[in-house]
């Protein structure tokens, strides 16, 4: 089989200003990814170290540049999933700088898929993970989006958490998730997804990303799905289990499934959002319905990228 990684930034109302650096990174993301495939190794390890590159950088929601709640503060979401459906998922970790990682302790660690909250920050440290110190995780631009959030909700403005203002301007902060899918030499497909959520959000909010089915799907038999956008819609429509069902029982194309799917899930909800899949045979699909999804792949040693609708663009690998 030939190795396939497929790499995602984030879905969103991305600025201008932010394209450079999304491309930038998007690109080491795959890079890294595809390096431990090329050399042979898993795509479970594949995917883990195409986010945990992600994770550390600030042009990504995930990790260090996470988006803020309302106390102003990062809590950070994962879940990783491998074809044979093995998986572990976390929710509500703080200064944790790679929370894939800690999700991918769970599957293999544990006999559980999903920790939260101070236990899984307990977990995190008995699997000697690095607390790192209170506010490490958080950046400039994550606070300037939660200064905009908190003084557009005083002035009585339309929320994050109002699909129909997002179907207008998409809400202020860094928008969606981290993701990738990947398949190895042996047919093996593993993905990973990774959040720091939605700016604003009330402290103790969950959104899309660490939930089977929705954020995140591996299935040998049929193909992955990472999922990006406005989480309680993606929640409310279980995108990457919808995405692979119509592959299964349509008998239809990656591409064909992810486009039809996201978009049926916007005409439905309004709240937007993208997809990225991989079939069991190697078919790739893209589409997200938001105004710019980052993304890249690295297939027949030829590296291919865009982030507005429209764009493919290929260089070397």
């Amino acid at each position: 089989m030939e190795p396939i990684l497929l790499v995602h930034g984030g879905a969103g109302d991305i600025t201008n200003a932010r394209v450079s650096g999304k491309l930038d990174g998007i690109k080491t993301s795959v890079r890294r990814g595809f390096s431990v495939l090329k050399n042979g190794g898993s795509a479970l390890d594949a995917v883990e170290e195409a986010v945990r590159s992600m994770e550390l950088d600030e042009n990504f929601n995930a990790g260090y540049g996470s988006c803020l709640n309302t106390n102003g503060e990062v809590e950070v979401e994962a879940s990783i999933m491998i074809g044979d459906l093995k998986s572990g998922c976390v929710t509500l970790l703080h200064d944790i700088m790679h929370p894939i990682s800690v999700a991918r302790k769970v599957m293999e660690k544990t006999n559980h898929t999903f920790l939260g909250g101070e236990q899984a920050m307990q977990f995190a440290v008995n699997q000697n993970f690095e607390i790192l110190p209170k506010g490490s995780l958080i950046t400039q631009n994550a606070k300037d989006a939660l200064a905009e959030f908190l003084d557009r909700q005083s002035k009585g403005l339309d929320t994050i958490f109002s699909p129909t203002e997002l179907d207008k301007k998409e809400a202020p902060g860094e928008p969606g998730t981290v993701g990738a899918v990947a398949i190895d030499i042996h047919g093996n497909i593993a993905v990973a997804t990774s959040t720091g959520g939605i700016t604003g959000k009330i402290p103790g909010r969950i959104g899309d990303t660490p939930i089977l089915g929705s954020g995140t799907y591996a299935d040998n038999t049929i193909g992955g799905v990472s999922t990006t956008g406005h989480g309680e819609t993606l929640m409310r429509f279980n995108l990457a289990q919808r995405i692979l069902q119509k592959m299964f029982y349509e008998k239809v194309s990656a591409q064909e499934a992810t486009e039809f799917t996201v978009k049926e899930m916007t005409k439905r909800l309004v709240g937007t959002g993208g997809a990225i899949t991989i079939s069991k045979s190697g078919d790739i699909g893209i589409h997200f319905s938001s105004k710019r999804m980052a993304w890249a792949y690295i297939k027949s040693n030829k590296l291919f990228f865009g982030i507005n609708k429209g764009d493919s663009y290929v260089e070397s690998a």
